[in-house]
């Protein structure tokens, strides 16, 4: 199963690699070359495919929990002043995804999108320490009745290009749910209380859409 937003680049790629393989079944003669050049085409096939991928996640819905909202690798815990919303500090929780990890991007928590924003930006690396604040970006908030305000924001890496946001102001979102996607590498940064209670640590491999990050 993969995700929409891929469609046109999976049918674009699908027609550049069968195109090259003819072109090099017709072209290059030395057989070795022949074999190379065609799996090198058949290996990039199978990586787009492989990063639009939108397997199905199982959601266990519930208010005192944050769920990862993407697949990657926890690279920040720390108590930060969040300066764009709350303007106080929350503890900011960041994932990286490497090009090989699924790249959608689903809702931490239920409730009430009060708040979208896109920020045109740079392209640092997706993990250093001014990409939430210097990339390209989105920044939404959720208000949940029994969790509050919980803020997150896609972060653009140096290979992503383009972020799709689905989350619009005043529409009711469902925990686990698909809230967008970040095409070819990039963060999701999660802002919390700093009552929460965090249920991963540095390093981890989270999972998106099922895994627990914190509870409230």
């Amino acid at each position: 199963m993969f995700h929409k937003e891929g469609f046109k680049i999976i049918a674009i790629a699908s027609f550049i690699v069968g195109l090259g393989i003819l072109a090099v079944d017709y072209f290059v003669e030395v057989i070795w070359l022949n074999k190379v050049v065609s799996m090198l085409l058949v290996g990039f096939y199978v990586l787009i495919l492989q990063f639009f991928r939108n397997p199905k996640r199982h959601t266990i819905i519930n208010d005192s929990y944050i769920i990862a909202p993407v697949d990657g690798k926890v690279v920040v815990i720390e108590e930060v002043f969040e300066k764009e919303y709350f303007k106080e500090k929350r503890i900011q929780v960041s994932i990286f995804m490497s090009p090989i990890n699924v790249h959608v991007t689903r809702y931490p928590i239920g409730g009430e999108v009060i708040f979208s924003k896109y920020h045109p930006g740079k392209y640092l690396v997706a993990w250093h320490p001014k990409s939430s604040e210097d990339n390209e970006r989105t920044t939404v908030v959720i208000a949940n009745k029994s969790a509050g305000k919980i803020l997150y924001r896609q972060v653009a890496g140096a290979l992503a290009k383009r972020i799709v946001n689905y989350a619009k102001p005043h529409i009711q979102v469902i925990q686990g749910s698909d809230s967008g996607f970040i095409k070819f590498g990039s963060r999701v940064d999660v802002f919390l209380p700093l009552n929460a209670i965090i249920k991963v640590n540095l390093n981890d491999k989270v999972r998106g859409g099922e895994q627990i990050i914190a509870t409230l």
